[in-house]
Parts: C-alpha cells; structure tokens; sequence
C-alpha cells in the first residue's frame, strides 16, 4: 500500500500520529494550526505536513484517517470516500444516523473500507470480557452498567453522551449481539447552555436485560468501570485501575428467602497491548486485505442509532423512545 494520512494532530490526533508512525504507515499529516503541525513534525519528522485537506484528497496515500472535531467527521469523510480513499474516523463517526447512513452508502458503492474508532471495543480486558461472557462463565446476563466519569475535557460542538458514551454502547451491543428496543435517557446542562454535562441512558434489550449507562464530565474524579451481572457470577473490567475481576456471587432462594452468596473476586489477566495500537493494526489490516474490520461502517451506524434516539428522549426529559424494527433487526445487520 501507498501509506496512510492522518488529518487532525490535537488531543487525540496526535496518538493516531504517532501508533501510525511507529507502526510504519504514515506518509502524511494534515492540521490547519501551526500547533498541530509543530506535533506532527515533532512525532514525525520525516513525514510530509500539509494545512489543507485538499492536499490530501490529491496524494496517492491509499486511506485517512480522521482526528478532527466531531462536526468535521462527515464532510471530511466524504470528501475522503470520494477521492477514492479507505478511511477511519474516530467517534463518533458522524453527528447524526442520516449521515452516517450516506457514508456507509458511499464506501459501499466505491468498494471503500469505512472504520470508526471504538477504541474500547480493541482493549483487550474488554476483549476478555467478552469471551467470558460468550462462553457462558457468568450465566445469563441479568444486567450491564457502565460508568465513563471525569472532570472534562468539556466540548461545545457536542454533550457529553455523543462525547463519552459512544464507547459504553458499542461494547454493550457487542456484548448483547443485538439493539435495544428502547432508549430512555435524563441529564443535566450545568457549564453551558443546552449542552449536556451529564447523562444517564438507559438501554432496554427484548430479552429483558437492561443496560445503564452514566457519564460525566462534570465528575470530582476519574471512573471508567463495566460491570456485568450474570445468573451464576458477575464481572468489572475497571479501565482507570486496569482489572478485570470475576465474581463467583449470585443470589439465591432459600425456603423463599433471597440470599446473596458472596465472593472475594479473582482478578482474570488479560493482554496488556495498546488498544489504541490494536485499532491501528486493524485498520491497516482490514485496508491490506479488504476485510471488513470489527468496528466497520455498520457497527457505527449501530452506535449512532442509540445515541440518536437517546438524544431525543434526553431533549423530551427522559421520556422512553422506541427503536424502530428495522433498528434492531438481527437479519439486517451481522454482529
């Protein structure tokens, strides 16, 4: 392959940057502020920097990657598409479903590969996560909740359940191999008007599982934890502490009594490799062999449909919203 951009070199760019680099990929670097530019030839002093996306769109560079703010996603990755270009766009992929929807559309007509930057979903504790699950160790999953809490970084262009929450929904999707079939989701806007620095959603699975999902940008410390409850054990993958523990409790009935059976908890190891780099790896993967990665086009739009309606009941005040059928169907869509 011909190498890879990387349009955006800020907060989070500049990790892209440097895991391309490292990894042997990187051919260029596109930021319009002189900031930006200054990192990328400080991460990668033999790479070419350039300030205009154009210039891009115009290199022989086979995919790009983009790191801007999330407004920018959807024009940026168009743009890409259209110049015939493989692209990884981090999350979300778009600020709304149509969007999204027309990007995927696009890849597919132009036979283009389309990723989104789920980075949570190639951390391998989740990963291990996962397979405990799958296999069956915890039961029957009774109930998920996640906690993605800290104090900022505050956004304008978007609240904080487009900001934070994209990774919890992605991995409980995964997790349940399908959608809910309905959202319900409450906040607060308490540093900018309109601009949410605090929600709690609610996810509601047709197998009776709920998930809940709170976060915060508005938080006294910093809390990333999973926790799965199964019929025979329960499991946290805690990404701040960097454990996954595996909880041999459940609850049972005695003489029509409900009694909690307890357990210290057994710390389940797992690989310590960068998430971020597994992204990477993925992508360059999935461009080499016009596979479809794990966190493709449809695995976006998945992700854009709960937090869309999510969206909606959090501006009705936490008022339940149903998914449309065709949202969840399982014939439409392989997990």
């Amino acid at each position: 392959m011909n190498g890879l951009a990387v349009v955006g070199c800020g907060h989070w760019g500049k990790n892209l940057v440097r895991n391309f680099h490292e990894l042997g990929g990187l051919r260029l670097v596109c930021d319009s502020t002189a900031s930006g530019q200054q990192t990328a030839r400080r991460l990668a002093p033999e790479v070419r920097v350039v300030d205009d996306a154009a210039q891009v769109w115009d290199s022989n560079v086979d995919a790009v990657v983009i790191a801007t703010p999330a407004e920018a996603h959807f024009e940026l990755a168009k743009a890409a598409l259209q110049a015939g270009k493989d692209v990884l766009a981090e999350k979300p992929l778009t600020l709304t479903y149509e969007h999204g929807a027309e990007l995927v559309q696009l890849a597919n007509e132009r036979r283009r590969i389309l990723m989104v930057g789920h980075v949570l979903e190639y951390h391998p504790g989740v990963s291990r996560l996962l397979e405990l699950v799958n296999s069956g160790e915890l039961g029957s999953v009774r109930y998920i909740c996640s906690n993605r809490l800290s104090l900022g970084k505050v956004r304008r262009e978007k609240n904080v359940l487009w900001s934070f929450a994209p990774h919890d929904v992605a991995v409980i999707l995964r997790m349940m191999r399908g959608m809910p079939f309905q959202v319900a989701a409450c906040g607060g806007a308490y540093v900018q008007p309109n601009i949410a620095d605090v929600t709690v959603t609610h996810l509601l699975f047709d197998n009776g599982v709920r998930a809940h999902i709170y976060v915060s940008w508005l938080h006294p410390f910093k809390e990333q934890k999973l926790v799965v409850v199964g019929s025979k054990k329960m499991a946290t993958f805690d990404d701040v502490a960097k454990e996954l523990v595996l909880y041999d409790q459940h609850v049972d009935v005695r003489d029509g009594e409900p009694v909690p059976v307890k357990d210290k908890g057994t710390n389940v190891p797992f690989g310590d490799d960068e998430p971020l780099r597994l992204e990477c790896e993925a992508f360059l993967r999935a461009v080499r062999t016009r596979e479809a990665p794990l966190t493709d086009g449809q695995s976006a739009l998945r992700v854009l449909k709960v937090l869309q309606v999510a969206q909606r009941s959090l501006i009705t005040n936490g008022a339940p919203v149903p998914l449309p059928i065709e949202a969840f169907s399982l014939t439409q869509v392989a997990l």
